[in-house]
């Protein structure tokens, strides 16, 4: 979720250059040997080109991640949206908590960093507003990113290394001899500012304890009015150290208190003076030129939990080196969810890089304990049989790509994220949140993407969460309006109601653009449709024929807002007021009534219902010609509205075409490097998109499990459903010029349908698909393209 730059005659088909070649099937009968998957994983790919993804140390799905707050030298800001850009290289800490490639600049989290200061603490270090004094530069030479572990030498002579568990970590700071050496807490200092803080500092027992109160995820965001400066979550941190403190101190706004042991103040939520000499924090002082270990373990709970958390996961005597090693143990296991045979080192990176980005969300937000902060800012406990509370539901993003990932590869954590979701929304008055950040609704972006994600999920088998009453509550969203549908406190961008306006809407059966309440009236019946369309599809699975029909038919209400006369020859997407009028004057490149996209995207937004759309533009052949103009002229492959564009060509009878352009921009926008993600990672997202492309295939709609093919860019790829079935995928002789399908079998079946059912993905099988260097008819016959319904 982001605007970003848009490519448009750059990636025109047939004009793309192939980042790496891939071997040839004979060149590899297995995947690679125990160990070596991590390898593979690059954690800075991403981290500039507004990825926003972030290089530090983290386990699958973890709480606490490790990782650098770069500064451009304004303490109230950071160089990218999630506190690290790879072309700023000055830090002002290490942070515990991140979220993988946020849009919302300055993102989200960025709790609690830690600095390593080679000096006195002679001023207090909120006070230093542009960073000049407690900070350090670093050069990139000195910097090693690996799944579990991070480690960087700063300019300053500090040396560091951390390795993190799922909910605590380890790290080793080594100060220079002859300097005097202290680490600081900047306990308020959290990306977004924060409410409040406490730091308490232990002297005997070793310890340096605190918490900070925060939240503001998209607080400053222009569209949204800044309406989401308020907290919602409170981490608590406990740190152990393996050496006794020489001295102590700490500071409140800019008096700074040399030998004290506690302080407590937060920052707010504001920019620049505002927020800036705001905050409070403390230090503790070691003799320098020996390593300092130290133990770190956070709650969302409690400081005991903090403590419980870290005493669970992390040994008395544990060594970043152990911890690390253990860590590369579980990347590897989980890694291997997916297993291919062949490709290039530069391919393998980039696969295996987007799918470590795919398993960094949903994030753990309980305790070992099963305690959890919920919506209500109450804690709780688990449900029977949920093993572990989830947040940070980027709904808007994720229900295009990355949940069906999620379901396909690690099902049973797909289903505790689901009832994750379920008890967030029962704390939050029945409101299923488009955008939750640990615990807390945000309202960012439109839509109602709840609803197509837990259809996907249990397309996909996944059912160990209360299904029927996840089920029931998304419908009570559907069909009864809520006060806060009239509200347009926090639009666009961040408005108040799910579900805007909703007696409005089942009324028009479209949004108006005069009466939404929403970010854009075109939008927000685009993405209604979509998720009554998910809504059919469960209700179908559950038996419920009567409200699959009535959801069936809303699906289709998207027919509402295309004008076919919207320019001259050529229908779009268009916003429509109450009375029934066309929003004038029209643009297909406007975004006037569309949410960080065009109409000329959002006008494709109709995967479940691609062949009404081929017949009002006149039919499969002009819809296609339609699609080949789009790639051609104003494609943006960077933001998910538009995502699944490439793949409608299986539909409208021509997938050589989806072949063609899949893999192009595969080869384009994504590779290795900091800049190899073509924009913000969105939750793992536009990895997850990637990881389908190189398997072949693609979600027909993210509320169902039949896939899309298309051509692997693997000889042969092992997908291991964890608890389940393995599917397995062959391309023999694929390579960068053997793009096209010339023909596929599954279970050694001739198979000549351009999509395979969900059969294959719940129970496993093979799939082979034999590719050649020229277009082909295969999948092209109206019998073999994927059905609506």
């Amino acid at each position: 979720m982001n605007a970003r730059l848009m490519l448009s005659g750059a990636l025109t088909m047939g004009l793309l250059v192939p980042v790496g070649l891939t071997a040839p099937a004979s060149a590899a009968a297995k995947p690679a040997p125990r160990g070596d998957v991590v390898s593979y994983v690059d954690p800075l790919i991403g981290s500039s080109n507004g990825g926003n993804t972030y290089p530090g140390a983290v386990r699958p799905f973890g709480m606490l991640s490790w990782s650098p707050t770069t500064t451009k030298g304004d303490q109230t800001d950071t160089g990218a949206a999630n506190g690290y850009q790879y072309d700023t290289t000055r830090t002002r800490g290490f942070a515990l908590t991140h979220v993988n490639g946020a849009g919302c600049h300055p993102g989200a989290a960025g709790d609690v960093p830690i600095f390593p200061h080679v000096g006195a603490v002679t001023s207090s270090p909120t006070a230093d507003t542009t960073d000049a004094t407690y900070a350090s530069d670093f050069s990139h030479d000195d910097e090693v990113a690996k799944p579990g572990r991070y480690s960087l030498d700063l300019a300053n002579g500090a040396r560091t290394s951390f390795a993190a568990t799922t909910r605590a970590g380890v790290g080793t700071i080594t100060f220079p001899k002859g300097k005097q050496a202290n680490l600081l807490f900047r306990t308020s200092n959290s990306l977004n500012g924060s409410e409040d803080a406490t730091t308490r500092i232990d002297v005997k027992a070793r310890t340096v304890t605190g918490s900070v109160l925060t939240g503001g995820f998209c607080g400053r965001r222009g569209n949204g009015g800044g309406s989401n400066k308020f907290s919602y979550y409170r981490l608590y941190f406990t740190a152990h150290f393996d050496r006794a403190f020489t001295r102590t101190g700490t500071w409140v706004n800019d008096s700074v208190r040399p030998g004290t042991r506690s302080a407590g103040g937060g920052e707010g939520y504001e920019k620049g003076a505002a927020r800036a000499g705001r905050g409070s924090g403390g230090w503790v002082g070691f003799t320098s030129g020996r390593p300092v270990t130290m133990r770190i373990g956070i709650s969302y709970t409690s400081q005991k939990a903090a403590e419980a958390n870290l005493r669970a996961e992390v040994a008395p005597r544990a060594t970043v080196k152990k911890v690390a090693a253990a860590g590369t143990k579980v990347w590897d296991r989980q890694l291997r969810r997916i297993e291919v045979a062949g490709g290039s080192r530069a391919k393998l990176t980039t696969f295996y890089t987007a799918l470590y980005h795919s398993f960094l969300q949903p994030n753990v937000t309980s305790d070992v304990a099963g305690t959890y902060l919920g919506a209500d800012r109450k804690v709780h406990r688990l449900k029977r049989g949920q093993r572990a509370q989830y947040g940070n539901f980027s709904g808007w993003d994720q229900y295009r790509a990355h949940t069906q990932l999620l379901a396909l590869l690690e099902p049973r954590v797909a289903g505790d994220f689901a009832q994750s979701l379920l008890n967030l929304s029962r704390q939050n008055g029945g409101v299923w949140d488009r955008w939750v950040h640990v615990n807390g609704p945000t309202r960012v972006m439109n839509g109602d993407p709840s609803a197509p994600t837990l259809a996907g999920i249990t397309a996909l088998g996944v059912d160990n969460f209360e299904v029927k009453a996840a089920y029931d509550s998304l419908v009570k969203q559907a069909i009864k309006p809520n006060a806060a549908g009239l509200s347009d406190y926090g639009c666009p961008g961040q408005c108040a109601g799910m579900r805007p306006n909703l007696k409005e809407y089942l009324r028009l059966h479209y949004a108006p653009q005069d009466d939404c309440h929403c970010w854009g009236g075109a939008a927000e019946t685009l993405e209604d449709s979509a998720a009554d369309y998910g809504l059919a599809q469960w209700a179908e699975r559950l038996g419920n024929r009567k409200q699959a029909r009535y959801f069936d038919d809303r699906s289709g209400w998207w027919r509402n807002t295309f004008n076919p006369a919207a320019t001259p020859g050529a229908g779009y997407q268009q916003a429509r007021n109450a009375d029934g009028s066309w929003v004038e004057p029209f643009d297909p490149t406007s975004d006037l009534g569309f949410a960080q996209g065009s109409s000329a995207t959002y006008t494709w937004m109709v995967q479940h219902d691609v062949h009404r759309l081929s017949r009002l533009m006149g039919g499969d052949a002009k819809a296609a010609a339609r699609l080949d103009e789009f790639f051609q002229t104003g494609y943006d492959p960077t933001n998910e509205p538009g995502i699944h564009a490439p793949w409608l060509y299986n539909a409208l009878g021509q997938p050589w075409k989806t072949q063609k352009t899949v893999r192009d921009y595969m080869n384009r926008v994504y590779g290795t490097g900091p800049g190899g993600l073509p924009g913000n990672d969105d939750l793992g997202t536009m990895s997850a998109w990637y990881v389908w492309g190189a398997l072949g295939m693609y979600p027909q709609t993210p509320s169902r499990a039949e896939m899309l093919l298309s051509s692997p860019t693997f000889p042969t790829a092992w997908v291991h459903r964890k608890g389940g079935p393995t599917i397995t995928v062959k391309a023999p002789g694929t390579a960068a010029g053997t793009v096209y399908v010339r023909s596929a079998t599954v279970d050694g079946r001739t198979w000549r349908r351009s999509w395979i059912p969900s059969r294959v993905l719940n129970e496993g099988g093979t799939v082979t698909v034999r590719v050649g260097t020229k277009p082909t008819s295969w999948g092209s016959r109206p019998q073999d393209v994927p059905k609506d319904r």
